[in-house]
């Protein structure tokens, strides 16, 4: 028996409470647990579990050794899984939760590319803005935009997104352009009605939100961004929603110096469950590819 196995045995029967218990969670037969218990005890020359006829319960030694094997073995396992799985050529469906607007023109095109270099491998994106619950397991993956909160997942930093004001050169010829935020209040300003009317800065070294107004409103970005670039005023948005806008000359950054800072966007998957080769080859991929330097 291979002394991992051995360790595994050690491991369930210390968690399962006896060795019937063990055995059946491990698919093992009884002998073959008590075997590897025994194994184990004679190689380290300690007794690890004081054995009756109806619990197992773990000696002092035992419980030390418990406490630091339990997750060297966690790691040892999920190594083998996946060495393992690297041998063959990964497939199967991915399945992603992304951003609705940050998908088609910057998730799409890495995922173009993972798909021609694992031409095995399908992949299913599910738009939406909200978070969606990756404990379900409905979701491999998912490609979040934002501040994480403390959960039940596991993570990966991809970069971060600059945040901006930005106008049409027409508002600007009109209405000249703001030099300090504090000379918004004096312009005219588009309001995405479900972000409210102040604004985050970065003043004198702190964040600061700026009270800001105007005669156009909107429930929904793409009004939004329409309306600066028609030139009814000033907005305020994520780099990456405008950029195609920016790279035509239709509108302007304006106040850089007093960005806030970038927000993060993350990979995040379950941490309850090893991924699947699948999975941590997208991350990787995702990791290297994802062009943010732009945004």
């Amino acid at each position: 028996m291979d002394r991992l196995d051995d360790l595994a045995a050690f491991v369930a029967v210390v968690e399962a409470g006896g060795l019937s218990a063990a055995a059946r969670n491990l698919r093992r037969s009884l002998q073959s647990v008590s075997r590897s218990l025994a194994t184990l005890e004679q190689g380290l020359g300690v007794a690890l579990v004081q054995r009756t006829t109806r619990r197992s319960t773990p000696t002092d030694a035992g419980l030390a050794f418990y406490r630091r094997v339990k997750p060297a073995l966690a790691e040892i396992l999920e190594a083998r899984a996946e060495a393992a799985e690297r041998r063959v050529e990964p497939s199967g469906l991915l399945r992603v939760s992304a951003s609705v607007l940050f998908t088609p023109a910057h998730l799409v095109p890495v995922v173009a590319g993972f798909m021609r270099r694992h031409p095995r491998i399908e992949v299913e994106l599910k738009l939406s803005d909200r978070f969606v619950d990756l404990t379900d397991g409905a979701f491999d993956l998912a490609v979040r935009i934002g501040d994480l909160p403390d959960s039940a997942l596991k993570a990966r930093r991809l970069g971060a997104l600059r945040r901006v004001a930005f106008g049409a050169p027409a508002y600007f010829d009109r209405h000249g352009r703001p030099q300090h935020p504090d000379d918004l209040p004096g312009h005219q300003c588009v309001v995405r009605t479900a972000e409210g009317e102040a604004w985050p800065f970065r003043i004198g070294g702190r964040t600061r939100s700026v009270r800001v107004n105007g005669r156009f409103r909107a429930d929904n970005t793409a009004a939004v961004h329409a309306a600066v670039a028609e030139g009814l005023g000033i907005g305020f948005t994520p780099l990456w929603q405008i950029r195609s806008l920016v790279d035509r000359g239709v509108v302007e950054p304006i106040l850089t110096d007093y960005e806030v800072p970038k927000v993060p966007i993350h990979a995040v998957w379950p941490a309850t469950r090893l991924p699947p080769a699948k999975t941590r080859l997208f991350v990787d991929f995702l990791a290297e590819t994802l062009d943010l330097s732009r945004l």
